[in-house]
């Protein structure tokens, strides 16, 4: 929300009360202004630390990739232990998931831009 027209305290409002970054996390990312406040924020997480490594300010845009890619990878290593529900979730995520990259793959077929396939697909193997 960084650049739109909601204050501090409707982006305060958005976040949730769990996970990760909830409570301290939250404040700190509601009050951030630019990209570089941001990374500061989230690497003190080590789990998000790796996904923000790996990008510059310039990909910024591609950091829901990166997040889509570090799910992925958790959602796979779910199925290696057994006798729990989360893989039922985890299958229809990673679904989602192969659904967002033939989506991706029709638009670049159809955009005549084949040349850019490889570049928005997630395989999280």
């Amino acid at each position: 929300s960084i650049g739109t027209e909601l204050t501090r305290d409707d982006r305060r409002r958005l976040f949730s009360s769990f996970g990760a970054l909830a409570g301290q996390g939250h404040e700190a990312l509601a009050a951030c202004d630019d990209f570089d406040q941001v990374r500061a924020v989230v690497e003190r997480v080590p789990e998000y630390a790796s996904a923000f490594s790996r990008i510059t300010q310039a990909e910024a845009q591609a950091l829901d990739r990166a997040f889509y890619e570090l799910e992925s990878k958790r959602l796979v290593l779910s199925f290696e232990q057994q006798f729990h529900y989360g893989i039922f979730y985890s299958y229809f995520r990673l679904r989602e998931q192969e659904i967002r990259n033939l989506m991706w793959v029709a638009e670049c077929v159809s955009q005549k831009q084949k040349n850019r396939v490889h570049d928005g697909l997630v395989i999280p193997w």
